[in-house]
């Protein structure tokens, strides 16, 4: 987590997790089997790492200087249950073509 994008990909992958034990176990156990603790950890732990989420994508926003419309997908890729994990694919490509000019410069 050295880079504001590796820390967006880390808090990412934990958010994405958290929403989808939210959605997939929490809420079913909730609604159908009465028992509303689940919700209650596993939506406070979602909670804050939302908030993470969004200070991660803010810091990679400013450093990198994203357009609006970068920034927004970023957002909205929290609100879909898969998102953050269609986001980390793109954030590794975007993570790796500095090093892959690095290594292109060292070759030539």
């Amino acid at each position: 987590m050295k880079t504001p994008i590796s820390r967006l990909r880390t808090i990412g992958m934990y958010e994405g997790i958290s929403y989808l034990l939210l959605l997939g176990i929490a809420m079913p156990l909730k609604y159908m089997f009465d028992m509303p603790l689940f919700v209650k950890y596993i939506g406070w732990a979602h909670g804050v790492l939302f908030v993470l989420y969004m200070v991660a994508l803010l810091q990679v926003v400013l450093v990198h200087r994203w357009s609006f419309m970068k920034a927004a997908a970023g957002f909205v890729a929290s609100l879909l249950p898969f998102g953050p994990f269609i986001l980390d694919k793109k954030l590794l490509q975007e993570e790796e073509k500095p090093k892959a000019a690095v290594k292109q410069k060292q070759t030539a």
